[in-house]
């Protein structure tokens, strides 16, 4: 059977934003009051809790159309690794009720973004020739 790497690249770059997204549409929808306040207790200006609109749906949206996919990776991975120093620390030992890491959607899409960050948008992408693709 031939591999088709550009093939499995998409794949991944359809589902995991598609994910992320929702994220990121829940924070339109309901404000992003929690992170203001993770914000607040970590001394941050609360103007910040914003940023997460750059992880959860600017860097998504540019992975699913393929422009500066390594770009939009590494964001997405700030995005998921600031997540979990901000908010889930207490949880990076725990299982959850089902026996499964508390973390692992986060650490998923924290390794996916460092995938996206090394293999580039592959050839089914907007933009292919600038060194952030």
């Amino acid at each position: 059977m031939k591999r088709n790497k550009n093939n499995a690249i998409f794949l991944f770059r359809i589902a995991i934003p598609f994910t992320m997204l929702i994220y990121g549409f829940d924070k339109v929808k309901n404000g992003t009051g929690f992170i203001g306040d993770l914000m607040e207790q970590y001394g941050l200006p609360v103007f910040l809790a914003n940023g997460v609109f750059i992880g959860e749906i600017i860097a998504p949206l540019m992975l699913l159309i393929g422009f500066r996919t390594r770009l939009a990776g590494l964001i997405l991975s700030v995005n998921c690794l600031l997540a979990i120093l901000m908010a889930q620390t207490q949880n990076i030992l725990t299982l959850n009720q089902f026996g499964g890491w508390s973390l692992d959607l986060l650490f998923i899409y924290l390794v996916a973004g460092i995938a996206f960050y090394y293999s580039g948008a592959g050839k089914h992408a907007i933009s292919t020739s600038h060194s952030w693709d």
